[in-house]
């Protein structure tokens, strides 16, 4: 029999009416039976993977209810210590971490492999809110915006260091969408969005038009090659030969045959889809082997399930984002507002940009799909950040 300081020590683990973030439960679930559904398909019924996205469900639900079950100001309480070591494993990772494709991203531990990268993500979301969580009259010191993009910028260079495009992008909605609404005056966050502006527009024009020897920013050549598929600019130089310019058009056709494949899965799927594992272009071989299950579910989605399908995937998360607004709104503090934020910018960002390089909208980036591409990191740091969201309504104004 628990006496009643020990009843009133956890408030948290007694059930009380209101307490849920249904929507929330309702689509986690749905998500997660979608993914190892078709991540089981998009491998051509590889059981190993699909055990093994099984196993990180596993271990991310285990995360979202020790989140849940902690106050989210506890754990601002270990913001900067859970910060630094994030960037203690973005820098051991380009010593120490496994080399995949011409990126070191990841730490090998035999069949399982971390993404320092997706935790770091969390980590500077964070310490973010723990930063601008001080009384709204510091913020409208320069200091303060300063440390806020300090924060973020440290992360999101060694992230682009491995190299990672596609994680170090998704930080700059995240932080833009925290430093919004944490109160830092609109007129610095007018200068800062227009400066951003100009800077992306000034290395993708570097990047896609200057001569090689005169890049600023030293991309990977398959990231360039991304981009201008994506602009539709020809891979040849101005002053190649006929027998080179050959040889570009096919390098060009290689190169987007992804994104062209990837389009007609979406497209053949028509009105309620071809059925579960009866897709054509992924078993054909036509979407890439390795990247159906991670780049590429959605098309594998949408090319089984059709229109219907896709559109009640994405309903299922706009639940999720519903349910981040909910609590952001409805948080006790600000502390609790800023993790709301961050976390509904931050899977919106990858929603928004997988399912866009999916229909042709984005360029290809390798950002997963929440909750239903394949990876254990990307798994367990997106169920992890929900449960900061449900951790926020828990503890919210009305209670």
């Amino acid at each position: 029999m628990t006496s009643p300081a020990a009843e009133t020590a956890l408030p948290a683990l007694n059930p009380r009416p209101g307490v849920v973030l249904w929507p929330l439960w309702i689509a986690v679930p749905l998500l997660l039976v979608t993914g190892a559904l078709f991540v089981f398909s998009a491998t051509l019924g590889d059981a190993e993977v699909a055990l093994k996205q099984l196993v990180w469900y596993g271990v991310g639900l285990a995360g979202l209810l020790a989140v849940v079950f902690v106050d989210y100001r506890v754990l601002a309480r270990w913001a900067f210590p859970i910060y630094w070591a994030a960037i203690a494993m973005l820098v051991l990772v380009l010593f120490f971490g496994v080399e995949r494709n011409g990126a070191r991203r990841w730490f090998d531990f035999g069949p399982f492999s971390i993404q320092p990268g997706e935790f770091a993500k969390l980590a500077v979301i964070v310490a973010l809110a723990q930063h601008l969580s001080r009384p709204p009259e510091e913020l409208r010191r320069r200091g303060a915006l300063l440390g806020a993009l300090g924060l973020a910028g440290l992360p999101f260079l060694l992230i682009l260091k491995e190299p990672d495009l596609g994680s170090a992008i998704v930080l700059v909605p995240t932080v833009f969408a925290m430093l919004l609404v944490g109160g830092v005056p609109p007129r610095l966050l007018g200068r800062l969005a227009a400066g951003g502006f100009v800077l992306a527009a000034l290395l993708t024009a570097d990047a896609l038009f200057a001569p090689e020897g005169w890049r600023l920013i030293k991309l990977k050549e398959y990231q360039r090659h991304r981009l201008l598929v994506y602009f539709g600019k020809d891979f040849a130089p101005e002053n190649a030969t006929p027998e080179q310019r050959r040889y570009y058009r096919e390098l060009q056709r290689q190169k987007s045959w992804n994104v062209e494949q990837a389009l007609i899965s979406v497209g053949s799927g028509g009105l309620t889809g071809k059925g579960w594992r009866h897709g054509t272009q992924n078993a054909l071989g036509y979407l890439p082997r390795l990247g159906a299950h991670n780049d590429f579910i959605f098309s594998v989605l949408a090319e089984e399930t059709g229109f219907v399908g896709s559109v009640s995937v994405i309903a299922l998360y706009g639940l999720l984002v519903f349910s981040g607004l909910k609590a952001a709104g409805q948080a006790k503090d600000r502390l609790g507002r800023l993790l709301a934020t961050g976390v509904v910018a931050l899977l919106f960002s990858h929603i928004f940009i997988n399912i866009g390089m999916n229909l042709g909208l984005m360029p290809v980036t390798g950002i997963p799909l929440p909750l239903l591409s394949y990876g254990g990191s990307a798994v367990v740091c997106s169920l992890v950040a929900l449960g900061l969201i449900q951790n926020v309504y828990l503890h919210r104004r009305n209670h």
